[in-house]
């Protein structure tokens, strides 16, 4: 039997190639010897340190879902204006371009989610999470009076991380729909319209003294 530190090592191996191989390949074609064989095992050996090809990849999902939930609020920390919050929020949900590996993750990942109630629960805590986020910054805004909400704060947060996934997902096919600057343009008039907030004064560079 592996000793603690040394199983640890191995099964954290086993998920960045995991990890490594979902972004390269897609889920869809991934099978456990692929793992296998990236990492030097026969695939007896790696079900002795995951059970199922299913829960390797399940770990995979859960950290690349904490990666990205962590990375959006310490994006929201980061400013104390609601506007320029709102507008860093928009920005940090879309996925930098076609090379942006964590995003691609995601929803490749999210392939299996429709089939899989374990992995669709992980992408429920995943929207609750970001939708949390959008909630606090709507709501700080508009208890500030820099926001006039067009309609209730929920519906707003749950329609830009539903734009955002919808964004993302045409930018990160093989012939893109939007890019990049298209897309945060997109959602950023959403914002705009949805809170009666002129964000074009954030976007603006601030004057020079």
């Amino acid at each position: 039997m592996a000793r603690p530190k040394r199983q640890h090592e191995r099964r954290a191996q086993l998920v960045e190639i995991a990890r490594q191989l979902v972004v390269e390949r897609g889920v869809v074609a991934l099978r456990l010897t692929d793992v296998a064989k990236r990492a030097g095992l026969s695939p007896a050996s790696v079900l002795y340190y995951f059970s199922a090809l299913s829960e390797l990849l399940k770990e995979v999902q859960d950290q690349a879902v904490e990666r990205f939930c962590s990375a959006r609020a310490e994006v929201a920390r980061q400013e104390k204006d609601p506007r320029r919050r709102l507008v860093a929020m928009i920005r940090s949900g879309l996925p930098t371009g076609q090379d942006d590996e964590l995003c691609r993750l995601l929803y490749e990942l999210g392939t299996v989610a429709r089939r899989d109630p374990a992995y669709a629960a992980r992408y429920l805590d995943l929207y609750q999470r970001q939708v949390a986020l959008y909630l606090g910054i709507l709501e700080a805004g508009s208890a500030l009076g820099v926001f006039d909400l067009a309609s209730d704060s929920e519906t707003i947060a749950r329609n830009l991380v539903v734009l955002e996934d919808g964004y993302g997902l045409h930018m990160l096919m093989a012939v893109a729909t939007f890019d990049v600057p298209t897309a945060e343009r997109l959602l950023l008039s959403y914002a705009a319209t949805a809170t009666r907030c002129d964000l074009d004064q954030v976007l603006s560079p601030e004057p020079t003294p």
